[in-house]
């Protein structure tokens, strides 16, 4: 362990919307500030839209200070649909990595659920629920899903018929009524769409 330098965190966000694409979040602190993440954050999914929107700035400000890095992936709704959503979360997962640019020996990798980091990425550990149990990955959870979420609220200017700004493309009553109405937007997902 003496040769870690960065604690990582890593989960992803939209595997299940019928529209958008999904969104892998990576969080990297030092080993030597990982106590400026809160022992106790919750994941994204605990939090309400402005409550992640003000972590979400934290971490930036947090960023800006040097004190964390993080780096987003998003692979869009035709990959998902040629290659299937491990495909599309592997892809957005290695590219996120990448861009991190942190050398794989000197990370310990912790990832949410089912996720595995590329095999270089020799320390690393992948936790049911982690982004329940371990900071950093909650922190890599919100990073992702604001992310994602301001996607879809932006692209509703294209697509005002679907509600995405409502309900991100995840699969509401009213979202189906949409696209029975209308058919489906090109960033739909075909194949979740059956």
């Amino acid at each position: 362990m003496s040769r870690t330098k960065f604690i990582v965190g890593i989960d992803e966000v939209g595997r299940g919307p019928l529209a958008g694409p999904v969104t892998v979040g990576v969080f990297a602190v030092s080993t030597s500030d990982v106590d400026i993440i809160p022992v106790n954050l919750k994941n994204s999914k605990a939090l309400s839209f402005g409550q992640r929107e003000k972590w979400y700035e934290y971490f930036y400000n947090l960023s800006q200070g040097g004190k964390v890095f993080y780096k987003v992936s998003s692979v869009g709704h035709n990959v998902v649909d040629k290659r299937g959503i491990v495909f599309a979360i592997r892809l957005a997962l290695a590219r996120a990595l990448e861009r991190l640019s942190l050398k794989p020996g000197s990370v310990k990798v912790f990832l949410d659920g089912g996720l595995r980091a590329p095999v270089k990425y020799k320390n690393q550990e992948t936790i049911i629920k982690g982004d329940e149990k371990v900071s950093v990955i909650a922190a890599a959870s919100i990073i992702a899903k604001v992310t994602r979420d301001r996607f879809m609220i932006k692209i509703t200017e294209d697509y005002p018929l679907y509600g995405f700004e409502r309900h991100k493309g995840y699969g509401t009553r009213a979202h189906y009524t949409a696209i029975k109405k209308f058919g489906p937007s090109p960033v739909h997902r075909r194949t979740f769409l059956h």
